[in-house]
């Protein structure tokens, strides 16, 4: 049985105001860094067997941060990348209120395409294709697997039994872990959500 811990990036201060994305050089600032290390510390008596990391600078960052005290080097997994949010990459959560298809994505988000980007059913899948992947390397392991918040609700959801289009109950602090136990066969099981570290006010 391979443990997954699935971390959300710490803060970056477009956290919470814009649709980062995958857009270069949106990183950690001070206060993402502090998040990090209390979720660094809060994991550093896990017995990680390796680090993965979505390809995106602040899940970078992220990882290395938690990887250090384990003295392991931080490996890019390309699967775990941020949801491809098309021509709303960068803008403002105020102005993506103010559209149709917002609502969409509280209600049904299944059905709905970034203009120019992604379902979040194929982030879903890549993300539970990354979970199996990687739990079939590390077969007897404890890993960790940073991530974005949408790709770690979609894999929780998947794993949970949860229709994509109830995912946005979910709610995915950043610099918080989850974690699922996944036996090579059998059923898997979600033995924790959304986990912080002490101090932190995610």
């Amino acid at each position: 049985m391979t443990r997954l811990l699935l971390i959300r990036h710490a803060p970056t201060p477009e956290t919470g105001k814009k649709l980062s994305g995958r857009r270069a050089g949106v990183g950690l600032d001070a206060a993402g860094k502090e998040v990090a290390a209390a979720t660094a510390a809060a994991l550093g008596d896990v017995p990680l067997a390796a680090v993965y990391s979505s390809p995106v600078l602040r899940c970078r960052q992220t990882a290395r941060i938690i990887a250090e005290p384990h003295g392991m080097a931080v490996t890019q997994y390309r699967s775990l990348t941020e949801v491809d949010y098309g021509s709303w990459t960068g803008r403002s959560l105020g102005s993506l209120r103010r559209t149709k298809l917002w609502r969409q994505l509280l209600e049904a988000p299944s059905r709905a395409r970034f203009p120019g980007g992604e379902l979040l059913g194929e982030a879903t899948a890549r993300a539970v294709r990354s979970c199996e992947e990687l739990a079939a390397t590390h077969p007897k392991d404890t890993i960790a697997l940073v991530s974005h918040g949408d790709v770690i609700k979609g894999a929780l959801a998947h794993y949970l039994g949860t229709p994509v289009d109830l995912f946005q109950r979910l709610w995915i602090a950043p610099g918080s872990w989850s974690i699922i136990d996944l036996p090579a066969a059998g059923m898997p099981h979600v033995i924790a959500v959304n986990r912080v570290a002490p101090g932190n006010p995610s």
